[in-house]
């Protein structure tokens, strides 16, 4: 494991010692790993859903309205099925 040194301004400080006399975290490195490991999920998460938009857009646009679109899928599941 690697040991980081850093300042930080009082505010912060009294922010961190506050979340650790709650009980939220059992020393000032328990706070910062979990606000990294929140922000690695949060990066994750963000870069899923740009992949999932540009899959989107890559997937082209369609001219009807929806509620057309809507009714002409249930036509035709209806005529499969029906």
């Amino acid at each position: 494991m690697t040991d980081l040194s850093f300042s930080i301004p009082s505010v912060l400080q009294t922010w961190i010692e506050q979340q650790i006399a709650q009980g939220n975290y059992a020393d000032a490195g328990d706070y910062l790993r979990d606000l990294i490991r929140r922000d690695l999920a949060q990066a994750e998460n963000l870069a899923h859903l740009r992949a999932l938009i540009e899959e989107g857009e890559a997937s082209g646009y369609l001219d009807e309205e929806p509620e057309a679109l809507i009714e002409d899928i249930i036509a035709k599941r209806r005529a499969r099925h029906g």
